[in-house]
């Protein structure tokens, strides 16, 4: 009877090693597949951009606003930060800033806020309709939220995207991680996505 136990006890280890293994191996292979959706916007100097933009290469992206107070222009200047102690390492990795906030942030707006921060950032608007759509795809929350006197700030993920040069979401970066850490991240993003 012991015996008998000990073998279905080996059935069930085996089958369940065996399930683990097929959804890692989905979960790695779904990772080979451009991440979020098809879009048609602009960049920040008025020329269309699409999801092609994000394949080919690695790929930091930040969603954010130019009216945001904080977390937009500290993620901006990290970003940039990152990529200046990577040098060549990294001269791979193509950064991108895409507005929340269409509304005020056009194309003129995001080349001035983006230009000033860094020239290896690129950023991005559009209808706000079609904005919201690609954001959407990409798992990006964002809420407008009213303030006194008929203004609004945006809630908003204050997360970087990392995507592989398949388009495929590789990982992320948290707003305030240490530097040593995103570093580390972007160098893994680069040898292996």
């Amino acid at each position: 009877m012991n015996m008998m136990r000990l073998i279905l006890a080996g059935i069930l280890v085996l089958m369940a090693a065996g399930i683990g293994w097929i959804a890692f191996n989905w979960y790695r292979g779904s990772g080979e597949m451009a991440f979020g959706a098809p879009f048609v916007l602009v960049d920040q100097k008025g020329a269309e951009i699409t999801e092609t933009a994000f394949q080919g290469h690695p790929t930091a992206v930040f969603f954010g606003f130019t009216h945001c107070p904080e977390v937009c222009p500290t993620t901006l200047a990290e970003m940039d930060s990152w990529l200046a102690t990577l040098g060549d390492e990294g001269k791979e990795i193509r950064a991108y800033f895409v507005t929340v906030d269409p509304e005020r942030d056009d194309a003129a707006t995001m080349d001035r806020y983006v230009g000033n921060v860094s020239s290896r950032i690129t950023g991005i608007t559009g209808e706000p309709a079609k904005v919201e759509e690609m954001a959407k795809a990409f798992s990006i929350y964002f809420k407008k939220v009213p303030l006194d006197g008929g203004d609004y700030t945006m809630d908003h993920t204050a997360s970087v995207l990392l995507l592989d040069r398949k388009g495929g979401f590789f990982g992320t970066i948290a707003y305030g991680e240490p530097s040593e850490t995103a570093i580390a991240k972007l160098k893994r993003l680069v040898a292996e996505g």
